[in-house]
């Protein structure tokens, strides 16, 4: 087992590191079909590894002066609950199911990556006769970045990229006022509790829906709100993971600790990897592997519905 987990982790940190996101997503895939762990206690792993390496980013962005605490507590804490329901749920669902949905997210994944591809490069194209505007530096170029913000990055990919030029950070508690704050409140409260949900029923970041939120709720940057969504992430997944651990799962601790290691090793190589080869080839790669990791898992899960 841990001749696999070595590789599999490398490989999940990284698309992690080099893609900026989308790697954590194959987790719970990896841990069920390749390391043979029941469904319940893969998805109860996939949060150990995915809080363990949201943490991690997450120190590498506050020294960047890049995490947004008070915020990013508070939405984390408003997730809980979601989280705990979410895992409840989780528990009630047949495996076959839960990994039939799962592999549904994978294509919903998918699927946003293409969507956000093909949207960089509409906008990057020049209009003909146009002399050839200047490069703006994307968000996986930051070199000061962790290479384990790919949890959380994944919260951009169904989004146009016109969307994450938010207002600067310090606007963002610049609330306004009466029935505007209160609108503005419960949209912030069902993001937050809707993140958890997903947390704690699939075992994955839910950044697709944190980063959004942040920057077009709370009017971050787009530096704040990924490192800020992995303080969000690491909460929420030590929120579900506490749920499950209550029901008693099995984990298998020397399996977990040797592949989470592994997929910190890779995210440090794939973070060089993304400087040197084109992100849009790696996106298209990637995008590939989870519409293939989706198929596998729908043809071995499905039988089982019936």
């Amino acid at each position: 087992m841990l001749a696999i987990a070595i590789p599999a982790g490398l490989l999940i940190g990284l698309a992690l590191g080099a893609l900026g996101g989308g790697g954590s997503i194959l987790t719970v895939p990896v841990l069920v079909y390749l390391l043979h762990q029941p469904p319940r206690a893969a998805t109860a792993g996939s949060l150990l590894i995915v809080g363990i390496t949201a943490a991690g980013g997450m120190i590498a962005h506050q020294q960047a002066d890049r995490v947004r605490l008070a915020p990013g507590i508070a939405f984390g804490v408003l997730g809980v609950a979601g989280a705990y329901a979410g895992t409840r749920l989780s528990a009630s669902i047949r495996p076959d199911l839960l990994l039939s949905l799962f592999a549904g997210l994978m294509l919903v994944a998918a699927a946003a990556m293409l969507r956000r591809r093909r949207g960089a490069a509409g906008q990057h194209a020049p209009a003909a006769g146009s002399p050839p505007a200047p490069r703006e530096a994307a968000v996986t170029d930051d070199p000061g970045a962790s290479p384990l913000r790919g949890g959380a990055i994944t919260a951009t990919l169904d989004k146009p990229a016109a969307a994450v030029h938010a207002p600067a950070p310090s606007a963002a508690w610049q609330r306004p006022g009466g029935t505007a704050a209160v609108r503005q409140g419960l949209k912030i409260a069902a993001a937050a509790t809707g993140v958890g949900l997903l947390t704690g029923f699939f075992g994955v970041g839910g950044g697709f829906v944190i980063v959004p939120a942040l920057v077009l709720a709370l009017g971050f940057d787009m530096p704040a709100a990924v490192g800020t969504s992995l303080l969000v992430i690491a909460i929420n997944s030590a929120a579900a993971l506490a749920a499950r651990l209550g029901g008693h799962v099995h984990l298998d601790w020397p399996l977990l600790g040797v592949f989470t290691a592994a997929a910190l090793a890779g995210a440090l190589a794939g973070n060089r990897v993304a400087s040197r080869v084109d992100a849009s080839r790696l996106t298209a790669a990637f995008t590939v592997l989870l519409i293939a990791v989706a198929a596998y898992s729908l043809t071995r899960s499905l039988p089982g519905l019936a």
